[in-house]
């Protein structure tokens, strides 16, 4: 049987872009930045958050052939960059807090800090184009 989730795909337009943007504006780090010749150049980079050493996000760009052929290819491309291609969630202390620290870093929000029934969250995107929320969530009743 399965015994725990080690990496979750991100689609990436550009891994340098993507990069930059883990590490430098969300504080990710660098797990693994490995780049396979016999794979025609395919570059395996992962990056996580500091303490949670259990999972990763692998930083992929969307390949052509012999993976996609070049329709699908633009189509995922074209889902991912309008921010349909699925998305992340990310717990923190202080909602409010994060989302000041993080606009200081350069991210762009979609959605401001609100209160939700399930606490306090907030919308941004990568610069590929995927969406994400943070939250500080509410004490169960």
């Amino acid at each position: 049987m399965l015994n725990k989730l080690t990496n979750v795909n991100v689609w990436v337009h550009d891994q340098e872009e993507a990069l930059a943007f883990y590490t430098e504006k969300l504080g990710m780090e660098v797990r693994a930045d490995v780049t396979v010749p016999e794979l025609g150049g395919f570059r395996w980079l992962t990056v996580g958050l500091p303490g949670q050493d259990d999972v990763a996000l692998a930083l992929m760009t969307v390949p052509g052939p012999p993976v996609f052929d070049d329709e699908t290819r633009a189509a995922l491309a074209t889902i991912v960059a309008k921010g349909a291609a699925g998305g992340l969630f990310f717990s923190v202390d202080d909602c409010h807090a994060a989302y000041e620290e993080l606009r200081r870093r350069g991210v762009e929000f979609s959605q401001e800090p609100t209160q939700q029934p399930y606490g306090v969250d907030a919308g941004f995107r990568d610069p590929s184009g995927n969406q994400m929320r943070m939250a500080t969530l509410s004490e169960p009743a």
